[in-house]
């Protein structure tokens, strides 16, 4: 299974965001870019890759108990920026030491379980809108038009384990699809959900 722990924005943050990518979409060269759908929209805390169905049983545990030392906190959709010309996200605002340490304890849990990570590096809390392959797009009025957006604030109260059924039909334009398999209360309980 190709697995993530993620924080997932609530339906009106969401919405707040919708209404903004709808807007981005108008810009010139909107069309070069491949945006992500709405249901995909989340926050990756600490991606994982291919994971053996046998770490599962330790992965979870120990994404519950980094969910269980981690009070909730608050948050908010926020701003935007780029990786390179490839990709185009917006940010968060509000609890984001808070967002850093459940994603170095997500990290951690994958780690121990015996989950192979990829080089660890510093977090930093992005939400991905678009993806370009054209390597001569200038994303940067998309990201002055993103400089502006401010989500409402919304609690973080779960962290979810998200499986990602990549596209394999060869269809132009297929998104992957995303389906959390757990669910964890912050600072409660160790017991999976979902």
């Amino acid at each position: 299974m190709r697995l993530f722990a993620a924080v997932l924005p609530p339906p009106p943050q969401l919405t707040e965001l919708a209404r903004e990518v709808d807007l981005l979409t108008r810009l010139p060269g909107a069309e070069r870019l491949r945006w992500t759908s709405r249901p995909g929209w989340h926050f990756t805390l600490a991606f994982m890759g291919e994971v053996d169905d046998a770490l599962l049983p330790d992965l979870t545990a120990r994404l519950g108990r980094a969910a269980h030392r981690t009070a909730p906190f608050p948050l908010r959709l926020h701003g935007g920026g780029h990786f390179g010309r490839a990709v185009l996200w917006t940010g968060a605002a509000g609890g984001l030491d808070e967002m850093r340490l459940l994603a170095e304890r997500a990290d951690a849990a994958a780690r121990r379980a015996g989950v192979p990570m990829d080089e660890h590096r510093r977090y930093q809390a992005h939400l991905t809108v678009a993806r370009s392959r054209a390597a001569d797009l200038d994303l940067r009025p998309f990201v002055a038009r993103l400089d502006a957006f401010e989500g409402s604030r919304w609690q973080v109260s779960e962290l979810a384990l998200v499986r990602s059924n990549l596209p394999g039909g060869g269809v132009p334009g297929e998104q992957p699809r995303y389906e959390t398999i757990a669910t964890w209360p912050l600072g409660g309980s160790a017991e999976g959900a979902g």
